[in-house]
């Protein structure tokens, strides 16, 4: 193939990060013990105060932080003592600075992808977190450039074609969230891998939109199969 642009997500694409969230998710369940509600409704709680928590504070630990004591203190029939709050913060902090764990054969694909063609590392999140996962990896000698941005959004994918100048037509997303990866990129005039996760964040859910017939869009089992379409 000729040489082509690749806008790379990071979290659950290159490195797992999701499952880290769901043990602390467990661990504050179990914590909490409610004697009302199941788990499954507190994480329905849960979840819808994430959705809050994201127009507050954006992504990353700090909001996901604000999201566990939020909900604790929404479910607790008692008030919250300074104790329960400092152990359900620390539930949260048990994520930060963990180890970098690859989906398999991630290194071995970015280089031969960056043998032939442009890689841009495009993640979202909290700037200092995201860049402190992308040092630990060691990944970055095989990008041309690294983004972190707030948010992904059709506009932003524009944004990114323009700032680099990127061809539509040469120009891909991959990632493995149809809500920030594959349909805003297909919205913004590009062709776009999808890459299903076991563990995709639930908020990251959504339909996985159909191509537009001047665009491409592919499915691939593992980011290893890159090789095969690149």
């Amino acid at each position: 193939m000729p040489s082509q642009t690749l806008l790379i997500d990071a979290d659950d694409t290159l490195w797992q990060n999701n499952i880290y969230f769901e043990r602390a998710i467990a661990r504050f369940i179990s914590f909490l013990n409610h004697h009302e509600f199941t788990a499954e409704q507190v994480r329905e709680v849960l979840n819808a105060v994430e959705r809050e928590c994201i127009v507050k504070h954006g992504y990353g630990l700090q909001s996901f932080a604000h999201a566990l004591v939020d909900t604790f203190e929404r479910l607790s029939p008692v008030p919250v003592s300074p104790e329960a709050d400092a152990q359900v913060r620390g539930i949260a902090s048990t994520i930060e600075n963990h180890a970098i764990e690859f989906l398999p054969e991630v290194p071995q694909t970015l280089e031969y992808l960056a043998g032939s063609h442009r890689l841009i590392l495009v993640t979202k999140g909290a700037m200092l977190e995201q860049t402190g996962k992308i040092d630990r990896s060691g990944v970055k000698k095989y990008f041309a450039a690294t983004e972190v941005v707030a948010e992904k959004h059709a506009h932003i994918y524009e944004h990114l074609a323009e700032k680099y100048q990127c061809t539509r037509e040469s120009t891909w997303m991959i990632g493995n969230s149809p809500k920030s990866d594959i349909n805003p990129a297909l919205a913004a005039g590009l062709h776009a891998v999808f890459i299903p996760h076991g563990d995709t964040w639930i908020l990251e859910h959504e339909e996985v939109n159909p191509a537009p017939s001047n665009q491409k869009l592919l499915i691939v089992g593992g980011f290893a199969e890159l090789r095969e379409h690149f």
